[in-house]
């Protein structure tokens, strides 16, 4: 069978966990000692490392007759390329997706759950089976495509950073986080442990947390059981972020009247950082990819002028 077309599919993979174990212990039957040494089943990183491996194999060899195939490690996706025209397709769990459409700029990204017995896939509602369709309908340009915003963080110094999920912006330890917070004409400083800003996407995530968190603080300072305030998940495609504070401290010289709030592209948010070390700004839970957020740094945070695309 020929190709469908010669625009590159490019495959995204990753280390399973027992790759990164031969990786830490040398071979797989130093990593098997470790493991069970300390009481732990190997055989579960077994199980999981072979179906991982079987179900690359499978799309690798499906992909290659469908177009100009090339696979790219998670671990290399923030130097890499992408072509305007590539279909890319990523093979992982959802975490993986959200990594991935943060570096793209309108290609189509195909989520493909590799052990569905072990992953919910949110973000992946194919397997490897349904490739030759989805990837012919998307060749075709007859599949469904989801928008997705994305959040974003832009420092005066040029440097910017998306997020699909959310931005932290903060202390990278166990420090407090001081800058001041422009929002609309309002202005305050504030000494806290961060400040989270969510996508529609990550709203079921860290967002839903901290709204678990201060529904169960002020239902119990209240004596009443508070209704509604969990629903707090909105769109993919929603065009505003939220942004939450987290422990903020009221004192002499910080305020904390400013707690949440709502980020819209007429109504950015600003930070200005008032940390002489340690300030950091990332996205998505990945924490060695960073924008650093020290003294002198001014970071405009709002919703991104390009948006994920998923396919459904």
């Amino acid at each position: 069978m020929g190709r469908y077309s010669e625009n590159k599919i490019v495959l995204i993979v990753r280390k399973t966990r027992l790759d990164e174990l031969v990786a830490r212990f040398n071979t797989e039957s130093q990593a098997r000692f470790y493991v069970e040494h300390l009481g732990a089943d190997f055989s579960d990183y077994k199980r999981e490392h072979e179906k991982y491996k079987a179900s690359v194999q499978d799309a690798q060899r499906i992909l290659s007759r469908m177009g100009r195939l090339q696979t790219v490690d998670r671990e290399f996706i923030t130097n890499f390329i992408f072509g305007h025209t590539d279909t890319v397709v990523v093979l992982g769990q959802d975490g993986l997706v959200a990594n991935v459409l943060k570096y793209l700029n309108g290609q189509s990204v195909v989520g493909v759950n590799p052990d569905p017995d072990r992953w919910e896939g949110v973000l992946l509602p194919f397997s490897v089976p349904d490739l030759p369709k989805i990837i012919s309908d998307v060749f075709s340009g007859s599949r469904l495509i989801r928008e997705v915003t994305m959040a974003k963080a832009e420092l005066n110094n040029g440097q910017t950073l998306y997020g699909v999920n959310d931005l932290f912006i903060g202390p990278k330890s166990h420090t407090s986080a001081r800058y001041e917070l422009q929002i609309g004409d309002h202005s305050e400083t504030h000494s806290s442990s961060g400040i989270i800003v969510s996508t529609g996407l990550g709203s079921t995530g860290w967002f839903r947390s901290i709204l678990a968190g201060a529904t169960g603080i002020a239902s119990r300072l209240s004596g009443k059981k508070l209704q509604g305030m969990l629903e707090g998940n909105f769109e993919w495609d929603s065009n505003y972020l939220y942004f939450s504070i987290r422990e903020p401290w009221p004192s002499k010289t910080s305020s904390a009247e400013t707690t949440f709030g709502k980020i819209t592209p007429n109504k950015p948010l600003k930070l200005v950082s008032q940390m002489p070390e340690n300030g950091v700004i990332f996205s998505d839970g990945i924490e060695n990819d960073f924008l650093e957020f020290n003294s002198g740094r001014i970071a405009l945070i709002s919703v991104a002028e390009k948006t994920g695309h998923l396919v459904t």
